[in-house]
């Protein structure tokens, strides 16, 4: 039994190296049409890798040529099926520009930002790519409004915020923390116009009036009259959103305090 597994150990050894080497004849030949079949002929049997890397080099030598747009969506395809998103995506924007007129323009447009947002990294990293990816699929939906991939695009388009969403809150909460609270107050006013629907919408207006009120009291006496009136139209627009807020009862101590604060610089002027 030992020696039947061993043989056919030996086998497979032998199958797989016959199988790399018809694969590198077929990669360095100059039968571009047999090697332009071998790469489709991969591509059905769900060989990616191999079919990428004939594609790849059957690209140059049938740029402008009948079977172009072709090479280009399969090689940009084999990439995405490898889960390559970086290189699928250049590839489709390349095959977007390359043929622009082409039945497979739609696709390759939602592909490529759909890459971008498959290599979109968690929200505590650089959202560069983010970015990217929401700013391509805005544009996607524009073009193609009544696509059937409009519903899917909505979809990513979500997540990608509220990872924008958590990512800025941080930020914000981060400089709130180490107290320096100018900048906090600064990322929290930011933060909250340009996500009015964020879920932590009430956590930050409150950090955002706390920060206004400790840069006010450690101002230079010139200028804290003016920011502890700033802590005031902060309470109010609070007050106002978050009438029953779990820190009601802390921003009213604030507001007292403003109160009081401002009554001592009035008196000492």
């Amino acid at each position: 039994m030992r020696n039947v597994k061993n043989i056919l150990g030996i086998i497979s050894v032998c199958l797989l190296l016959a199988s790399c080497s018809g694969f590198n004849k077929m990669l360095n030949s100059n039968d571009y049409d047999a090697k332009y079949a071998a790469a489709m002929k991969y591509y059905n049997e769900n060989s990616f890798s191999r079919a990428a890397q004939l594609f790849e080099n059957l690209t140059l030598y049938y740029r402008g040529k009948e079977n172009a747009e072709n090479i280009g969506w399969y090689y940009a395809m084999s990439l995405y099926q490898e889960k390559d998103y970086f290189t699928a995506g250049y590839q489709f924007k390349r095959f977007a520009r390359q043929f622009p007129y082409s039945d497979r323009m739609e696709e390759a447009t939602f592909y490529s930002a759909y890459c971008k947002y498959m290599d979109s990294p968690d929200y505590n990293l650089d959202q560069s790519q983010t970015k990217e990816a929401i700013e391509e699929f805005e544009m996607f939906a524009e073009r193609w409004p009544r696509s059937t991939r409009i519903p899917e695009v909505n979809s990513c388009l979500d997540e990608l915020r509220k990872k924008l969403i958590k990512k800025d809150y941080e930020i914000a909460y981060g400089y709130y923390f180490i107290e320096e609270y100018h900048a906090a107050y600064e990322s929290f006013k930011q933060f909250l116009s340009l996500y009015p629907e964020a879920p932590m919408r009430e956590d930050a207006m409150y950090y955002m009036l706390e920060s206004s009120f400790r840069y006010a009291i450690n101002s230079r006496e010139d200028k804290m009259y003016e920011r502890l009136q700033q802590v005031v139209n902060d309470f109010d627009k609070f007050n106002s959103s978050f009438s029953n807020s779990k820190y009601l009862a802390s921003a009213q101590s604030i507001y007292t305090k403003t109160r009081e604060a401002m009554a001592q610089v009035k008196n000492e002027k």
